[in-house]
């Protein structure tokens, strides 16, 4: 009897979690589709989309209106050592700035790809700023 109850309760569980699970990922394309459709790149501002994972965040700067990468960077090319992924998210927001200057890429509109708003994804923002991009 009590084998048969543990079995149904975590047959329970296991639904309960894929049910959580699923309305988290779904949200997040909400959030993606909505930031996305008031968002559009030109060669002369272009879209920053971020993709973050928990471990790492990578930046693609793009011209929309020919569908290309004009510049990419990931977290492992930044050298620094940083005590948290916070800091190393904004010394890599200004290692950005500087290699968008080179490219001669001032002004940018900040795609967050349905991310919150906060942690990693504001701390590359605020690097970004410091760096001199204006969005």
């Amino acid at each position: 009897m009590c084998d048969a109850r543990l079995a149904r309760l975590s047959v329970y569980l296991s639904k309960a979690l894929s049910k959580i699970l699923f309305m988290k990922k779904n949200a997040k394309t909400r959030r993606k589709n909505r930031v996305r459709a008031r968002l559009t790149g030109t060669a002369a501002r272009p879209r920053v989309s971020v993709f973050r994972s928990n471990s790492d965040i990578s930046v693609q700067f793009i011209d929309d209106s020919v569908g290309k990468t004009l510049m990419a960077y990931e977290m492992s090319k930044v050298k620094a050592k940083a005590e948290s992924k916070v800091e190393l998210a904004r010394i890599m927001g200004k290692e950005v700035a500087t290699a968008a200057k080179k490219k001669k890429i001032d002004k940018i509109v900040f795609d967050r790809s349905g991310c919150k708003y906060h942690g990693k994804v504001k701390a590359l923002a605020d690097g970004m700023r410091e760096g001199g991009l204006d969005f």
